[in-house]
Parts: C-alpha cells; structure tokens; sequence
C-alpha cells in the first residue's frame, strides 16, 4: 500500500479558503471532507498508475465558517434552530426554508469570492467550454459516527464563474435542508460542529459516453476476488439514484493479475432511460441543469462498455483499493469525446467490507415453491426472505401509511425514503440496479429487497400477503402469500482436522460467491443443467439452427442472444460465465464440472426443445450422458459445451476445472467421449499445469464398478453418483412418485454398497481419484462412516450439510 506524505491539518490547507484537488489529502478531511480529500489523494498519489481523475478545487471548512460570519447569518440560523421541534415536520420544513433564503441572499465575503473566481479562472483555462459539477463534502470534527451521504446537494452541467457561485452557494445552503437538520439533531450532533465544503471538478462528458459505480468485493456476499462494475448510458446519477437498471459486470482479480481474460459474468441491463446535459435554452427554459431522455432500443440491446472498458476500469479499481487497503466504493464516467475513462469518487464500502463474523444466518424457503405464483422478479439485494402486507407507496408524502413489518413496494427509492424503509420487512421496487439508493440502504439494515422488477407496482396489489426472497441466487423473486421459511445458522473459519476432503455440490453461480466462504476442500459436483436452465434458456440445436427456424422460435432465441456477437456466441459466453464464476470462487482449489445430464423430458422443456427431444417412454434409462455427446444428433451442440469449458480453462486460466463424464454405460462409450473432448481442446493431461487437466467420470451405472479398472485406463478417478447408481441396482424409478416403492430406495443396500466398494477398491489400486457426490453421507452419517472406513477420498454434499457432516465426521476419526 502507498501512504499519502504527513501533513497537519493545522497547515497551510486548513488555514486556506480554496485549494486546489492536487493539494489535498486524506489528513484534510476535516477541512474539505472526505469526497473532496480522496479526490486530491487519488489525483496526487495514483496519477503514475495511470487512474485518470478530473481537476478541481474545494471551498474549505474556513470559508464555510466565514461565510456564516459574514453579515450576522450563523447567530440567525442559530436562533432559528434553537428555537425548533423537528418533529414537528412543519415547522421543521418552514425554518429549513427560512434559513435556506437567508444562505441564498447572503453575498460571499470578498476574499472568499475572489478566491473562488481564482481557482475557477486557472481551471477553466485549459477547458474554455467545460462544464463544472458542483457537490457538497460534510465536514464534522471529531465526530466519527457521522455519516452525511446523500444529505446535500450536487448540481451538474454548470457554466461559467457566475453560475458557479450561485451553485457553491446553493452546496452551502443545503446543510439545513430538512433532513440534514433532523439527522443531525437525532443523533445528538451541535449544528455549529458540522460545516460543508463545495468541490468545484471539470465534468467528464458521460452524457455523451457511460457512467456507473463500482465496488472491489462483492456487495451481496462480501467475497473479495472481484471486481463489481454497474454501468448505464449518460450521467451516473441515473445509476446511484437507481432509477435504470444498468448492466453489470464480475472481473476476477488474480486473473486480471495474470494478464488473461478477467471477465467472469455479464448481465444486460435495460438501461431505459439516459441522463444527458440540458441545452443552454433548455436550462433557460426550465431551470434544469440536466435532463432525462428514453435510451434508443439499438443501445439498450447491447452492453455501455466494451470488454477492455471494463478491465481498465477493474484495473483503476485494484489500485485504488490497495492504495486505500480498503474495499472502496468507486464513481466513474466515461467521456464520449475523448473515449475515455476516469474516477469522479471513492469511498471505503461500509456495509459488506465490516460484516464478517463467525456465524451466518442463512435463510431458505421450506419445501416445494415452484408452483407458487410469481408476483414480480428482479435484483436480489442480500440472501434474506421476508413475508408481510404490500403497501404500495407512489410518493413519501404517503409514507405514513407503512407500518412496521410491511412489504414496502414502490417505483424508486432516494434519500427521503430513509425514515419508512426501517420499518419495511422488504422493498420491492420497479427500478434501479444492485447499487442503487434501494439495494444500499437495505443492505445497511439488513432486509431483503428486489430491485428492478419493472412492473411490481401493477402487478402487486395493495395490501397482498407477499414473501419476497433473495435467498435463491442474484433473483430476488415476490410469491404469493407467506410461504415458510427455514433459517439455519453456518459457522465460518478454521475447522478441525478430517481425513476426509469435504467439497460441495454448486449449481448455482450466483451463490458461488456466498458458498465459497463456508469451510470446503473444493467443489465435487458442479453441475451445468442449473446454467443452461437460467442462463440460457434455449435448447442448443435452436440456438444452431437459428435463423432458419420458425418466427416464433427465432424471435425467442433473438430475444435472449441481445448483447452477443451471434445467437451461438450467446450460448458459449454463459456457459462459459457461469462455469467461469464457480472457479473463481473457489480458485484455487478444484472444481469438478460435470457435462450437461440433462434427459430428454428435462431438454423438451426448454425453448424449442420440443422440436428436437424425442418423447421417450422412461428418459431416465434414455438418451442421456455420454452416448448422446457421441452421437451424430447431438455433437455439434456438445462442441459448444466444450467451447466455453476450453475457454475457462485455457484462456481464463482456470485450471481449477476438471472435467466429468456422467452416465457412460460401455468402455466403448468411454474411448469415444474421451477421444471426442480432446479433439475439442480437451486433452486429458493438457494444459501445461503439473498433471494437466483431469478427466473425471460418474461411476452410476453398475457397468461401470464391475469393470471399473477397464475404465479407469481411460478417465483419472471416478465420482460415485449414489441415486443412479442405487437406481440401477435396485431396478427402482428414482422419479417414481410411488410411495409403496420409497423405502425400498436405500444407498446402503447391500447390494449398492459392494458396488461402491468395488469401485473404491479398484480406484485406489491404480492410484486414481474417488469421491462420491450424492446427498446419502449427509442424510445419514453411519453411510458416511462406512464410506470413510472404505477409503474414499472426498464427500461432496450440498452446502448446507458441509458444516455438520464434517464436525461429525472429525468427531469420528
């Protein structure tokens, strides 16, 4: 980490009235805040990193201090304040307003305004046509709970000295809106305490380019590895205040250090609408600085940024946080003229960044919800569920109506909505993205919320009983009526000794990040059906036979393809994301992926599937597995699969991921498959890493234990699938709803056990890998003894068994 140079903020900073941004830092906060400080920070310690930051200058907390001198106004608004009950919101709206005139009508000080002129004059200089933006910086010696985001005011699209002035007296006039009066009142704080400088920095033309926020951890898990990047076309204000949706972005940091393609996941936001500057007649016209335009459908359909955008941006972002040793919270813009990018803020993340303990709630919806109405969906903000009453909520004006323990569900959220969000057990709103006003206060309170739905407030009705659950990856979903909710308690940190390798079971990626912080040796059992499912969508052969397919269907792959280079591009690049952000998550240990295995009735239901899946009478016993990637039906759509896992691992560098073949029924299927992966660039032992990349495959079909040393000469270990392979041996339907059959479906059957045994056996002998991946060793710990005792080498379970089953089994040894 970089350390600015000592300096005293009884300097020549303190005693100043204006200073430039290249003058400041850290030590200055209370003299010119903390935007403003880390401004001149990041301009004078991270320009040789190349973080470019536009110029300015700051008012300081002297001539905030001066200015209330001048002419007798500190003792008015003193007495003013003296005199007022802030819970008496009308009284409390007439002072504010009072006190806001008299700021307003109060002439600068002489030096004071000559020194603004100053600076202004030498910025503008070199930027004759620029515009200014205008914001506030709280200042508040010795006060270190104080916490003034979002209270004062920012105005952008500012011309020359004359409007300048007008708006830094504005920035201080804002210190006594209505809610900077009443917060600081509540939490006990002397208004003379608190004191504003105005920063005064050349805007960076995003209305013409992009703009957004990042964050160097995760916002929803606090997990560390990545970068995360919003961004929307026009000002970013659109973006903070969430009134879009914006795209979003995951760089994974150590493998942006190593210089391969960092970039883990995408999501295509709708972007609806832009912020852009107002015309000078416009702003004659109306008063308004900026204005708020519909995106055309042609940007909205593909991505703000471009892939090297966001790696340059990823890369300023780890700077910035290991110049600050902190995780950071960053506003940047893009420049439409210059094509540029450049920081406009930073501040340390507080929410995420201090949360970490040693224990987790972790909440989950009880028993089967696929058939429950859906009411609403969008972002998922925190991994809470939350049940209660809708209030529909147009405006604050009607925030009294909410009561505690209500489902808060409204079109956007900003800072005057503080007081009613506490009392909200969730909030629902149509707009806005992952860091927007909504998601960051429901992350400071610890409530659910579900961002971005678009339609909530029509299709929720008012007084609804409603659950709202962010505990089912990066969706948050709205279901109809109180669904039960199971909420169990996770322990992180070290874990005793056990001679078992205790991995999991992911198939979701959006919980990746979340899982990866529970203790594990790896991921035993990744599963690509849940990506293809949610990410994609589409059966693979209407994705290669697009466009030649009906309208219908060719509407439909269109639809989901929008940001991609072609409908096929569209299928590697998720494939490839979701595998991409599971590894990364648990990188460096490993991580078994498995081929898709889905079966014929699982492929029909996906678009179009209907067209290329036959209608078999038992798919569980079916087109399946290995012998449909060999087949001529399916190949081509197999390549891509092996596309986007050679993509992860070769040029992402994830050589984390290992390969695993599922339901391979002949030694002959085994050569074929084995043979067909590395004409596609995955060579068993490939690479270049020691051991190259490890194939790995299901031992489920009975086959496949009885002439296990057969096909371990093809594979480096086998995964022991236990409900097929308990399936198979038993002549039992796993999918049988039968309740005479149930308890006849046991892994340790005799029978099933000499299987595994034998495969266990057979693996160890040759010195080849055994795990098993089936959910028995969690269900029932004398099968997890037995297989510890047979020598297995790993146990993957899904996440919410890893902590006890490995307690347990550390127990035991």
């Amino acid at each position: 980490m970089s350390h600015a140079a000592p300096r005293s903020a009884a300097g020549p900073v303190s005693a100043a009235l204006v200073v430039p941004f290249e003058q400041l830092r850290m030590t200055d906060v209370e003299v010119v805040g903390g935007k403003n400080a880390s401004l001149g920070e990041m301009i004078s310690e991270l320009a040789a990193s190349d973080v470019r930051v536009p110029g300015g200058f700051a008012t300081t907390a002297l001539a905030f201090r001066q200015f209330l001198e001048h002419g007798g106004l500190r003792e008015r608004i003193q007495r003013k304040l003296d005199a007022l009950n802030v819970d008496d919101v009308r009284a409390l709206a007439e002072a504010g307003a009072q006190i806001r005139a008299w700021v307003i009508e109060t002439p600068f000080p002489p030096a004071l305004e000559s020194e603004i002129r100053a600076h202004y004059a030498r910025l503008a200089a070199d930027h004759p046509q620029a515009s200014f933006a205008v914001r506030s910086s709280a200042t508040a010696e010795d006060l270190p709970d104080a916490s003034f985001a979002g209270q004062q005011e920012t105005f952008l699209n500012v011309h020359g000295i004359d409007e300048v002035l007008l708006r830094v007296k504005e920035v201080f006039a804002s210190l006594y809106n209505d809610r900077a009066i009443s917060y600081r009142v509540h939490k006990g704080f002397a208004h003379a305490d608190v004191a504003l400088s105005a920063g005064v920095q050349r805007m960076v033309r995003s209305d013409l380019g992009a703009a957004g926020v990042m964050f160097t951890i995760d916002t929803e898990s606090g997990f560390d590895q990545v970068v995360f990047i919003t961004s929307s076309y026009g000002l970013g204000e659109t973006v903070v205040q969430g009134a879009v949706n914006p795209d979003e972005f995951y760089v994974h940091k150590p493998t942006l250090a190593a210089g391969r393609p960092p970039i883990i996941r995408r999501s295509l936001g709708s972007k609806l609408q832009r912020m852009e500057f107002a015309s000078a007649a416009e702003k004659a016209a109306s008063g308004r600085l900026v204005k708020v335009v519909d995106t055309p459908p042609e940007q909205r359909n593909r991505y703000s940024l471009s892939d090297a955008d966001v790696v340059e941006l990823a890369r300023y972002a780890v700077v910035i946080e290991k110049h600050y040793g902190r995780p950071m919270d960053i506003e940047w813009g893009k420049d439409g003229e210059d094509g540029l990018l450049y920081i406009l803020q930073a501040r340390p993340e507080t929410v995420k960044s201090h949360s970490a303990g040693r224990v987790e709630q972790r909440y989950k919806l009880k028993g089967d919800h696929s058939k429950t109405p859906v009411l609403a969906e969008g972002r998922a903000i925190g991994q809470k569920v939350g049940a209660g009453t809708v209030r529909l909520v147009r405006s604050p004006s009607e925030m009294e109506r909410v009561q505690p323990g209500d489902i808060l569900v409204t079109e956007m959220t900003d800072p005057n909505w503080e007081p009613v969000m506490k009392r909200a057990a969730a909030i629902v709103t149509n707009r806005g993205g992952r860091t927007c006003h909504a998601a960051i206060i429901a992350r400071e309170l610890g409530i659910p919320a579900v961002v971005g739905c678009g339609d909530a407030t029509e299709r929720i009705n008012e007084g609804a009983l409603v659950t709202v659950s962010c505990a089912e990856g990066d969706t948050g979903y709205v279901y109809d009526g109180l669904l039960e909710t199971e909420i169990t308690e996770v322990k992180r940190g070290e874990m005793p000794y056990c001679p078992i390798k205790i991995m999991m079971n992911v198939g979701n990626p959006t919980l990746a990040f979340d899982f990866a912080q529970i203790p594990n040796s790896g991921v035993g059992l990744a599963r690509l059906e849940f990506i293809i499912n949610n990410y994609i969508g589409v059966h693979p052969k209407a994705i290669l036979d697009y466009p030649n397919v009906d309208p219908e269907l060719k509407k439909a792959v269109e639809s989901v393809a929008r940001g991609h280079a072609s409908p096929r591009a569209f299928y590697v690049d998720k494939l490839a994301e979701g595998v991409a952000t599971i590894a990364a998550a648990f990188w460096p240990k490993p991580v078994i992926v498995r081929l898709s295995d889905f079966k014929s009735n699982e492929y029909r239901k996906l678009i179009g599937g209907a067209r290329y899946e036959p209608d078999e009478e038992n798919p569980m016993l079916g087109f399946r597995g290995a012998s449909r990637y060999i087949s001529g039906e399916f190949g081509d759509a197999f390549a891509m699969e092996c596309e986007a896992l050679r993509r992860v691992r070769s040029d992402m560098g994830f050589t984390n991921v290992e390969i695993m073949v599922p339901f391979v029924r002949t030694v002959k299927q085994a050569e074929a498959v084995v043979r067909m992966l590395a004409e596609r660039g995955l060579k068993r032992g490939a690479n270049g890493e020691p051991g190259g990349l490890r194939l790995i495959m299901m031992c489920e079909v009975p086959s496949n234990a009885i002439l296990a040393e057969q096909f371990l000469e093809h594979f480096d270990g086998m995964s022991i699938g236990s409900n097929d392979l308990t399936q198979l041996t038993l002549g039992l339907d796993r999918d049988s709803g039968l309740e005479q059959l149930a308890h006849d479906f046991d892994e340790r059957d005799p029978a099933v056990k000499a299987l595994i045994s034998r495969a266990i056996t057979a693996c160890r002998a040759t010195g080849k890998y055994v795990g098993i991946c089936g959910q028995g060793p969690s269900d029932h710990a004398d099968f997890a003894d037995w297989l510890a005792s047979e020598g297995i080498v790993s146990i993957s379970l899904n996440p919410d068994s890893v902590v006890e089953t490995w307690t347990r089994l550390a127990e035991r040894r």
